[in-house]
């Protein structure tokens, strides 16, 4: 619109404009133009590292010009690559003085990866947190349950890191055909452990598996700037509470909530970097899953089981409030109180159709917890042979 204001306003008749008057004036107009548009268009990031630098040049002997740390938000001006290939973004930090410098990129995560972050954790935001973890390597962390490629990479996440996790999931496992960015480290003896086996003829459970279990993770600011993603299964150690991870009694605990009022969901939260955190002792609602040699399948139940441990103040001991008979149960575990009361609800499959199952835990006249199923449960479908 701007060029054309230009002709229609030039009088041809009166005045003698040579061809390449005209051309000088369109370019120079051009060249204004891109420039507005250029100057206008600045990207931001967040920064995902502990602490960065940012540096005067992307040469080893440049000086460091200011400290950032991670969550701090800077303007990305422009990128290169340095002699020894790692990718260098020029940037304006939010400081006191706007110091401009260059900051590896690896160091800080672009706006847009962020809000992908941002829209995962919205799907689940007001579901509780089912279980907590850790890393036991680094991994990364994506925003969704693909490890094909490298395009829905959020950042890396560093070994020990800590979680929620609200769900999971299962999804068929890559094709040996396909390009797949590893999110597991191999284990010490690894490879010395699978040419024994070749050697013994016995095939190895982990080859069989035809699909691969995430988890949903949510993060807190201190480890990520990124709130949530999914997180290849295998690198992780689910961080049991100390308060219950005895009671394990030939299944897998997979989810646990409090039930009393001496502490919530949140108190099984690690804080730091310990598997087993010290928490006051209570009673729980925990989901159990039986383990199996056969190889998992895409229907397998989040959980088969609901076991229900109780805690005896006066005694300062735990004892068996319920365990319910073998069901095909699926998440979210939801912990609630209503009138005074306390229930908690699954959902399970009842001849091929999801429903919520109630339950209702209150204090019988010896202060013993009770627990009693709201309505008919669903049968557990017959195993698979």
């Amino acid at each position: 619109m701007k060029i054309l204001s230009i002709i229609e306003h030039l009088n041809f008749n009166s005045r003698r404009v040579s061809v390449s008057g005209l051309l000088l004036l369109l370019t120079v107009t051009l060249v204004s133009a891109g420039c507005t548009t250029l100057a206008s268009k600045t990207d931001t990031g967040v920064v995902i590292a502990r602490r960065a630098q940012v540096r005067s040049s992307v040469a080893v002997v440049a000086a460091d010009l200011s400290e950032v740390v991670r969550g701090d938000v800077v303007d990305i001006l422009d990128s290169t690559t340095a002699e020894n290939g790692e990718r260098w973004l020029r940037v304006r930090a939010h400081d006191a003085e706007n110091t401009e410098g260059w900051i590896e990129s690896r160091n800080v995560m672009p706006q847009d990866l962020l809000d992908r972050s941002v829209q995962v954790a919205a799907e689940d935001k007001d579901i509780p947190a089912q279980a907590t973890g850790q890393l036991r390597a680094s991994t990364n962390l994506r925003s969704s349950a693909d490890r094909s490629g490298a395009d829905n990479i959020l950042l890396k996440l560093e070994s020990g890191a800590h979680f929620e996790i609200v769900g999971w999931k299962r999804v068929p496992k890559p094709k040996a055909s396909e390009t797949t960015e590893s999110d597991d480290a191999p284990k010490a003896g690894a490879a010395t452990q699978a040419v024994n086996k070749q050697k013994d003829g016995g095939a190895d459970k982990e080859e069989e598996e035809l699909n691969e279990l995430w988890y949903k993770v949510r993060l807190p600011r201190a480890i990520s700037p990124a709130p949530s993603g999914w997180v290849y299964a295998k690198q992780v150690e689910l961080t049991v509470p100390s308060d219950i991870i005895f009671y394990r009694t030939g299944r897998e605990f997979v989810a646990w909530q409090r039930l009393d009022d001496a502490g919530d969901a949140s108190q099984s939260a690690p804080k730091d970097k310990d598997a087993a955190k010290e928490v006051q002792p209570g009673s729980w609602v925990i989901l159990e899953k039986s383990s199996s040699d056969k190889p998992s399948t895409l229907d397998d139940p989040d959980f088969d089981r609901i076991f229900v441990l109780g805690y005896d103040k006066s005694r300062q001991e735990h004892y068996t409030a319920y365990r319910s008979p073998d069901l095909h149960g699926r998440l979210p575990l939801r912990v609630e109180s209503s009138n005074g009361e306390k229930f908690f609800t699954v959902k399970a499959d009842d001849n091929g159709q999801l429903v919520d199952v109630r339950y209702k835990a209150y204090r019988d006249d010896r202060g013993n917890l009770r627990v009693d199923a709201q309505g008919t449960l669903p049968k557990s479908p017959a195993k698979k042979k």
